[in-house]
């Protein structure tokens, strides 16, 4: 049996950043804090760097939608997409794994492979019921 441990393998995450200046946090990380104008530097070279925030746990359904028109390798009718809102305020958009979407709904956010292609996992949120 082979130790898969000694490679430090871990579960892809999503991050917002946290600005050093104001700890106002964004998600998708803009270049210049639009609160107290504090440049990000994605080097962390010139300007100081932005703690990254990992995303994930609870959130809200804010609005939903059934996707028909697949791209090309998919073998489902149809996916639910979704608009969330984070207990820290920040809202992002992923799959929907629930049967019956509600507005309003409380979900379970989790980074995972939202779709596969040839040599290559592409990875997104997926909002599911609580457990």
């Amino acid at each position: 049996m082979v130790d898969f441990s000694i490679y430090d393998i871990k579960e892809p995450e999503v991050y917002a950043y946290k600005c050093p200046d104001c700890g106002t946090i964004y998600y998708p990380a803009p270049m210049v804090c639009s609160k107290c104008s504090c440049r990000r530097d994605p080097s962390g070279v010139i300007f100081s760097s932005w703690e990254q925030v990992a995303m994930g746990g609870k959130c809200r359904l804010l609005t939903w939608t059934r996707v028909y028109n697949l791209p090309e390798g998919f073998d489902v009718k149809y996916l639910l997409f979704g608009i969330v809102e984070f207990e820290n305020g920040l809202r992002a958009s992923g799959r929907l794994l629930v049967d019956e979407p509600e507005t309003g709904m409380e979900l379970e956010a989790k980074v995972g492979v939202i779709k596969e292609i040839v040599g290559e996992d592409v990875h997104g949120f997926m909002f599911h019921a609580p457990e």
